[in-house]
C-alpha cells in the first residue's frame, strides 16, 4: 500500500520518536562519562551505575506506596528517583573513595562495581520480590509525561512532540536533551568547568595553580553517577514501568564509546548517542522480519565498532614536535595562569 506525504511525514515522526525514546538512557549516561573523563576519572562503572539506579528506582517508589498508603502514585514514583539516584551517587562515593584515597586502579575498581550491580541487583530482587528475572509482579508507579496541548489537528508535530498516542514524552526525555545544554554550559562557560578541564590536561599545574584536584575529581565522579543514574531511572520508570535483570544491557558501554566517538565534545556526544539510539531501533526493526536472533543482536555493536573505526581514521595524525598548547588555568583567588607545554 502506498503512502503520500503526509503519510511518510508521519512515518518518519514515528521512527524519531523511537530513536529519541532509545537514545535517552545512552544519553544520559555518555554525559555523565564525558564529565569525567574530562576530568581525568574514566567512569567504566557507568553499566552497573545504571543498574543500581534502575533497581533502587522501582523498589524505592513500591516501598514509598506500601509505607506511606495515602501518597499519591506520582509522588511515590518521584520518592523512587530520589532513591534511586540516592544509591547510584553512593556507589559513586565509594569507587571515588576507593581511587582518590585508597589509590585503586579505577578501571578495575569500575569493573568490580559492574559485576557487584549486577549480581547485588538479582541477589536483592531474589530476596525482596521472590523473583529472579525481574519486578513484573509488582505495581510500580512511572515517572510523569509531559503532554504539549492544541496539536491534535497536526498529527505529524503532534507524534514529534507528545509521541505515540499523544500521551506527551517522559519527562526524562526532555531532561536528556535539557542535559546536553547544561554540561555544555557548565563546561564552557562556568569557573568550575574550566577547572575541570584544566585538571584532566594537567593534573600537576592545576594543584600549582591552587585548583583543588581531588575536589574536582570528586565532583566529577559524583555529576558522572547522578546522570548515568537518571539513565537508569529512565529504564525502568520510563522505557519500562519494572525492573528487570541486567536491563541495562550494554548501554553504559555504548555511552564510553559515544564519548571518544563524539570527539570528548557535548553535541558530539550527542550526535554519537544518537547513532546508538538509531542502531537500537534498526535491530527492533529486523527483529520484526523474521531474521535469525543472532544476526539482530550484532547490529549495534557491529555498528558502534565501524563507527569508532572511521572516527579514528579521520582523526588528524600528530605532527613533529613544537606544537605548542596553552591551557589557560583559573586559580581559586582570582588570578590566571597559563601552562605552556610542547606535544610530541
Amino acid at each position: 500500500m502506498s503512502l503520500d506525504l503526509a503519510g511518510w511525514s508521519l512515518l518518519a515522526a514515528t521512527l524519531v520518536v523511537a530513536v529519541l525514546r532509545a537514545t535517552t538512557p545512552i544519553l544520559f549516561a555518555a554525559l555523565g562519562g564525558l564529565v569525567s573523563d574530562l576530568a581525568g576519572s574514566i567512569n567504566v562503572a557507568l553499566e552497573g551505575l545504571m543498574l543500581i539506579a534502575a533497581f533502587f528506582g522501582v523498589m524505592g517508589a513500591v516501598y514509598a506506596s506500601r509505607w506511606m498508603p495515602g501518597l499519591p502514585a506520582w509522588a511515590c514514583a518521584w520518592l523512587g528517583c530520589v532513591a534511586g539516584l540516592a544509591a547510584a551517587l553512593l556507589v559513586t562515593a565509594m569507587l571515588g573513595f576507593f581511587h582518590l584515597e585508597l589509590g585503586a586502579d579505577l578501571i578495575v575498581a569500575g569493573i568490580a562495581v559492574n559485576l557487584l550491580a549486577a549480581g547485588l541487583t538479582v541477589f536483592l530482587l531474589v530476596t525482596l520480590v521472590g523473583d529472579k528475572g525481574s519486578t513484573a509482579g509488582l505495581s510500580s508507579p512511572a515517572l510523569p509525561s509531559l503532554h504539549i496541548p492544541g496539536l491534535g489537528g497536526m498529527p505529524t508535530l503532534d507524534m514529534l512532540l507528545n509521541g505515540e498516542g499523544g500521551h506527551g514524552h517522559h519527562v526524562l526525555v526532555f531532561g536528556a536533551f535539557l542535559a546536553v545544554a547544561g554540561v555544555w554550559i557548565f563546561l564552557t562557560r562556568t569557573r568550575y568547568g574550566a577547572w575541570l578541564r584544566a585538571v584532566g590536561e594537567n593534573p600537576q599545574a592545576a594543584l600549582g595553580a591552587g585548583i583543588p584536584v581531588k575536589r574536582v575529581r570528586y565532583v566529577a565522579l559524583l555529576t558522572s553517577g547522578l546522570l548515568a543514574g537518571l539513565g537508569g531511572i529512565y529504564l525502568s520508570m520510563g522505557y519500562l514501568t519494572l525492573f528487570q535483570a541486567d536491563m541495562s544491557a550494554g548501554r553504559g558501554f555504548l555511552a564510553l564509546a559515544a564519548v571518544f566517538l563524539g570527539a570528548r565534545r557535548p553535541l558530539g556526544t550527542l550526535g554519537a548517542a544518537l547513532l546508538f539510539g538509531a542502531s537500537a531501533v534498526l535491530a527492533t526493526q529486523l527483529g520484526a522480519l523474521a531474521l535469525p536472533t543472532q544476526l539482530v543482536y550484532i547490529v549495534p555493536p557491529f555498528i558502534t565498532l565501524c563507527a569508532l573505526v572511521f572516527a579514528g581514521r579521520r582523526k588528524p595524525a600528530r605532527t613533529g614536535s613544537g606544537t605548542r598548547i596553552s591551557t589557560r588555568i583559573a586559580g581559586p583567588s582570582g588570578p590566571t595562569h597559563t601552562q605552556e607545554k610542547h606535544s610530541t
